[in-house]
């Protein structure tokens, strides 16, 4: 399957919001979902690193990183440590680096940009709270898909077509 969308919008229209096309793919994995666990901080992973050292299986982990293009909130041995742990995906409003490490990772990444600046560790950010951007609410515990054409999140996990 090359393509995850267009199928979901054409079965689930009504139970699915579309993502505003902000988003460029980085990740070796171009099709993901899962249930979203959402990040909110400002140029610290610290909460990222946190989670991506939890067990990740059919989650995807939704970063609002305040649209900031000055540090990046992934990099290279935390995408890897994701995908040892099961992640299946990550969305960051905002930036990642080793973009072509990450390229090579069986994990879905979606992201503003890039930027070769690691982040301060200050253990600053809130886990599973509601996150806003790129138009929708997201929200832990409703689902997330992503493709080449966008992502989507819906309330109740949806039978893929």
């Amino acid at each position: 399957m090359l393509d995850l969308l267009p199928d979901l919008f054409d079965h689930y229209h009504p139970q699915l919001q579309l993502a505003q096309p902000l988003f460029n793919d980085y990740g070796g994995n171009s099709i993901f979902s899962g249930e979203i666990v959402t990040v909110a901080c400002f140029n610290d992973n610290s909460k990222v690193k946190e989670l991506v050292a939890t067990d990740g299986t059919g989650k995807v982990m939704v970063v609002d990183g305040k649209a900031s293009l000055t540090n990046a909130l992934l990099g290279d041995m935390l995408a890897e440590k994701a995908v040892s742990n099961g992640w299946q995906g990550i969305v960051i409003n905002g930036c990642i680096r080793d973009a072509g490490t990450i390229a090579t990772l069986a994990l879905g990444v979606k992201a503003l940009g890039c930027n070769p600046i690691k982040t301060e560790k200050l253990g600053v950010g809130e886990i599973n709270t509601i996150i806003n951007f790129a138009g929708i609410d997201f929200i832990a515990g409703q689902y997330i898909y992503g493709d080449a054409n966008g992502l989507a999140v819906s309330e109740k996990q949806l039978i893929l077509p």
